[in-house]
């Protein structure tokens, strides 16, 4: 069992200006998609791509973004430690599920069914 310490970064200044900055593009690729509204649809598009992707690569340029990466492949390792069922106990786990379901909805329909004629025959006496 592998323990990770945890490892405190502190937020400079300069993260802050790369998370606004990055902010500011993607409001500014909406902007921009809007007001370039009577020229051709290619270069709305354009502008917008090119503003997000601006926006995605400040994002991960700063730190909050590189923890990001981290976690993401951290989660990939994880994942390849994961040992998964063989083909035999997927189906039949997924049987047993289908067949939990089934029983269900039999218990339910019975259940409210029977609220019902209680409810409707019994004590309203709206037979039908």
């Amino acid at each position: 069992m592998a323990t990770n310490t945890p490892i405190e970064t502190v937020s400079t200044g300069a993260d802050k200006a790369k998370l606004a900055a990055a902010g500011v593009l993607v409001v500014a690729a909406v902007v921009a998609y809007y007001l370039l509204g009577k020229q051709d649809l290619w270069l709305r598009v354009l502008a917008l791509l090119v503003l997000l992707a601006g926006a995605v690569a400040t994002f991960f340029a700063a730190e909050t973004g590189k923890q990001l990466i981290a976690f993401g492949r951290d989660s990939v390792k994880e994942t390849k430690k994961v040992v998964w069922p063989a083909r035999k106990e997927a189906m039949q786990m997924t049987g047993y599920v289908f067949a939990f379901v089934f029983a269900m909805a039999i218990f339910l329909f019975a259940t409210d069914k029977t609220i019902e004629w209680v409810l409707y025959d019994l004590i309203l006496g709206w037979k039908r």
